[in-house]
């Protein structure tokens, strides 16, 4: 049988354990896995999960020994352009599958690998990020944040701001200071970190859009094992600014692990606007606004199809840098996106209280959306890598 027969028969199998397998209730739009213990699953989206986890199409690109199918480029491009044709949605997602789990695949010791990774792939616990603090953003290497020796394990003492999910996350990854006397890039290491012990303090931070995924995590001699330190003691630096590449290969949409993920662009929201001028009478005879909507497709369509190059050059190699460029232009164009719906519903996209309910989910969305360029590395910071590392300009 020639490669191009044996892929030809990949896909027909695969089409048919999908229609066998694929509850109708994972197929559209829905609610998807990220792993958190907290959060309760609807039956399909569980019964789907279970199902694509022992099949390894959760990591469908990871080695068999830790959970996924080792599929290769060609296979695993087949499975997810099946699933497509399906509407299926990705079975887990989640910072296990997409941030930490290709660092410890790529950084971590085989015991690590052993011990965390098929959990991550059959989507036992959510995760967190600890990454930023109140005094250190942007300038991530002046964290403060304590991680002291003790035998067998570390004490943390610190807090880290704009964890994610933390609340109803079950692990956390953070970046803590393991050697004060060291230059600051190189005291740094990155531990993972039970977050249901007492040492572990959980706040929530509101947001102008009303619900907010954000908190600040508090540790008070929190304990981590000292085995659970990926890539080095004192080696934290390097391991995570490799982790953040796999974040903003997500952010982007390029993730290859097999998990998929991704904030572009909403390709149909021009449709959405034309069906709220009909309905309402808005303003599709702007000729402003009709020229922005152009500009946004054309914008949206080189999105997607330099998402679409930069899988096929990812797919042969890691995450690098070209993914900075792709999460920022994705965030840039979700942002417009929202600009346009609010500039198409007039003074109804003012709306904050009342009976019809997308229009307030519009103005909320709006608001949220304008952490894109925040979230995963600020918009500047993205301008920064690219200029360096891609462009190659000096400093």
């Amino acid at each position: 049988m020639s490669a191009e027969q044996e892929l030809e028969a990949f896909r027909q199998q695969t089409r048919d354990w999908l229609a066998e397998n694929c509850p109708e209730g994972a197929r559209g739009p829905g609610q998807i896995a990220w792993g958190s213990s907290k959060v309760e699953l609807e039956p399909d989206t569980r019964l789907w999960l279970e199902r694509m986890a022992e099949r390894g199409w959760t990591v469908p690109t990871w080695p068999r020994e830790y959970g996924g199918a080792e599929l290769d480029r060609d296979h695993y491009t087949v499975l997810i352009d099946e699933l497509k044709r399906i509407v299926a949605r990705t079975p887990l997602t989640g910072r296990g599958v997409n941030y930490i789990g290709p660092t410890i695949l790529e950084l971590g010791s085989d015991d690590q690998k052993a011990r965390w990774l098929p959990g991550i792939a059959r989507g036992e616990g959510g995760w967190a990020m600890g990454y930023s603090e109140p005094g250190a953003g942007s300038d991530l290497a002046g964290l403060t944040t304590q991680a002291t020796l003790k035998g067998d394990h570390y004490l943390l003492n610190g807090r880290k701001t704009w964890t994610s999910d933390a609340m109803d996350c079950d692990y956390i990854f953070v970046l803590v200071r393991t050697d004060p006397d060291k230059p600051k890039h190189e005291g740094i290491s990155l531990v993972l970190i039970d977050m249901d012990q007492p040492g572990v303090q959980v706040h929530p931070i509101a947001l102008l859009s009303g619900a907010s995924p954000f908190n600040e995590t508090l540790f008070e001699d929190a304990v981590a094992r000292a085995d659970d330190v990926i890539g080095g003691v004192n080696n934290g630096w390097t391991v995570g600014k490799r982790l953040l590449q796999f974040e903003r290969s997500t952010h982007a949409g390029i993730n290859i692990s097999g998990s998929q993920g991704g904030r572009s662009a909403d390709a149909q929201m021009p449709e959405k606007i034309r069906r709220y001028v009909q309905s309402h009478g808005a303003r599709m005879s702007d000729p402003i606004l009709r020229e922005r909507l152009v500009r946004f497709e054309q914008n949206a369509h080189a999105q997607r199809l330099t998402q679409k190059r930069a899988i096929e050059e990812l797919q042969a190699r890691a995450p690098g840098f070209t993914s900075s460029a792709v999460k920022l232009t994705g965030a840039l164009n979700a942002q417009e996106a929202d600009e346009l719906l609010l500039a198409a519903m007039g003074t109804r996209g003012l709306a904050w209280e009342g009976d019809d309910a997308k229009e307030i989910e519009a103005t909320r969305t709006w608001l949220r959306q304008k952490s894109l360029t925040i979230a995963g590395g600020t918009k500047e910071v993205q301008l920064n890598i690219i200029a360096k590392r891609v462009l190659g300009l000096p400093d």
